[in-house]
């Protein structure tokens, strides 16, 4: 056994070991879970910008090819928006149009990979798009 300063120094270096593996530990469960989120994030742009487009798509098209106008409705792109996303355990959270434009906002619960002692089991990923209607003028 060492002394400095008269201090005694054992056991120093494996409190700093312990330090060492609880900081390593939450690094990964960090790492991980975030991974997670990121990928299903991803997932949701995607399927948020689907269902944007297919709103835009397939709103007005009688009215279009039958007046020759651009008319975007709420109701119609909310339903067109549902059936895009039926199914897929995603809350549509916002669907809007805003003259010829779809706003759409998705949420979706997703459980963590790793949940350490105080950490909340699940998590919320949001994605929002937003599509034109364009009509080649």
């Amino acid at each position: 056994m060492t002394r400095v300063d008269g201090r005694e120094e054992r056991g120093q270096v494996t409190v700093m070991t312990i330090g060492f593996m609880v900081f390593i530990g939450l690094l990964a469960v960090v790492v991980i879970n975030s991974s997670a989120a990121f990928l299903e994030r991803q997932r949701l742009d995607n399927l948020a910008d689907g269902a944007a487009l297919a709103a835009a798509d397939g709103l007005s098209r009688d009215t279009f090819y039958r007046e020759g106008t651009v008319t975007l409705d709420d109701g119609q792109a909310r339903e067109l928006v549902g059936d895009y996303v039926s199914g897929s355990g995603i809350r549509i959270t916002e669907v809007r149009t805003d003259g010829d434009v779809v706003h759409v906002r998705l949420e979706r619960s997703i459980g963590l990979a790793l949940r350490p002692p105080g950490w909340d089991q699940r998590t919320t990923i949001v994605s929002e798009a937003t599509a034109q209607l364009r009509t080649g003028d």
